[in-house]
């Protein structure tokens, strides 16, 4: 992956997130990861508004990151993952991008179409996600197996599996349900443009079916679906009907910090 210009653009992706770009404060670790991590899901939102309008996404970094961070826009897995990565490697991150298969909620062993981010560092090896819009995790896990790993109100664990390979579980309802898998085959680039094109294109992808945007907070989450606004939080969900171009239009710009041109 090309290395950029710390004192650009990395900054200014920093700042994104809401981060002070002070080197002192940097260093490659698992606190950082923690906190670049946290303020991603928290601040750029998962959305599929491209698709809908039929323009194609970006598949390289330089592109993601004039799509994201010049254009404060959100994105789905493969280019919100292939973003980050790119902040983490230039940060001094080992970064290995796997392909994985979404298993929540799905009654048949589904295509490989997720990105999976793992950087090591002194402190081990991560798995980092900023690209799921349902319930994730916020924090980074670390990539061993069996342990259980609570944060934020939630529970989550990776286990090893002789088909599925890494697979990781969270606690719902008292019970242990598969959320993704992945094995580990580097991926380039080049090997996301295949399942990104079917995502994009196909008449049966969920992404053709109608608005979705979502972004953490800290107790929950809020989303659009459709026309329908929901602010996700411990006392319950909030649903709020959205009615009209321009309601929807404000309501991202409002909670997602996204103003269409």
């Amino acid at each position: 992956m090309k290395q950029i210009e710390r004192d650009s653009q990395i900054d200014l992706y920093l700042k994104r997130l809401g981060i002070p770009a002070d080197a002192d404060g940097l260093r490659c670790g698992r606190e950082l990861l923690n906190r670049l991590q946290y303020a991603h899901v928290t601040t750029i939102p998962y959305e599929n508004i491209d698709i809908l309008r039929g323009i194609p996404l970006p598949i390289t970094y330089e592109k993601q990151y004039e799509k994201i961070i010049l254009h404060r826009r959100g994105g789905y897995c493969f280019e919100l993952n292939g973003l980050f990565a790119g902040l983490l490697q230039n940060l001094g991150y080992q970064v290995t991008t796997y392909m994985g298969r979404f298993l929540r909620g799905e009654t048949a062993i589904p295509m490989r179409r997720h990105r999976v981010i793992r950087a090591v560092c002194p402190d081990g090896a991560f798995i980092c996600d900023v690209g799921v819009g349902q319930a994730a995790p916020r924090y980074p896990l670390q990539m061993v197996p069996d342990v259980v790993q609570e944060q934020c109100g939630e529970t989550y664990k990776i286990v090893k599996e002789d088909f599925f390979g890494w697979v990781i579980y969270d606690l719902h309802q008292g019970e242990w349900r598969r959320f993704y898998s992945f094995t580990e085959e580097e991926q380039l680039d080049i090997d996301f443009v295949m399942p990104s094109y079917y995502c994009e294109n196909a008449p049966d992808s969920i992404f053709k079916k109608g608005l979705m945007l979502s972004i953490k907070t800290a107790d929950g989450r809020k989303t659009i679906d459709g026309n329908l606004f929901r602010i996700f939080s411990p006392n319950g969900v909030t649903e709020i009907p959205l009615s009209g171009e321009r309601q929807i239009n404000d309501t991202m710009k409002d909670h997602f910090g996204i103003e269409l041109i």
